[in-house]
């Protein structure tokens, strides 16, 4: 199942689950999409971001993204 955020003519944004892409396209391409706001079936998906969390193992250090000059405001860490 894929979740997409939608957008009809009228530009009323909603979402809808479908089993696939290729659904979506076939359905999309038969009409069979209707706004919930307005019954338009002038339905389009919008730019969605992925919700990928990053696994624990993964983070980073809270320092590493400290300047090399020594320069740096990690606790702990001294000043050159």
């Amino acid at each position: 199942m894929i979740k997409y955020s939608l957008r009809c003519g009228e530009g009323h944004v909603f979402k809808d689950w479908f089993q696939s892409s290729v659904t979506f396209d076939s359905m999309r391409d038969a009409g069979e999409l209707t706004c919930p706001e307005c019954g338009s079936h002038d339905v389009a998906k919008t730019i969605m971001a992925p919700n990928v969390a990053a696994a624990a193992s993964q983070s980073a250090p809270a320092c590493a993204s400290a300047p090399m000059c020594g320069n740096t405001g990690c606790p702990g860490m001294q000043n050159a």
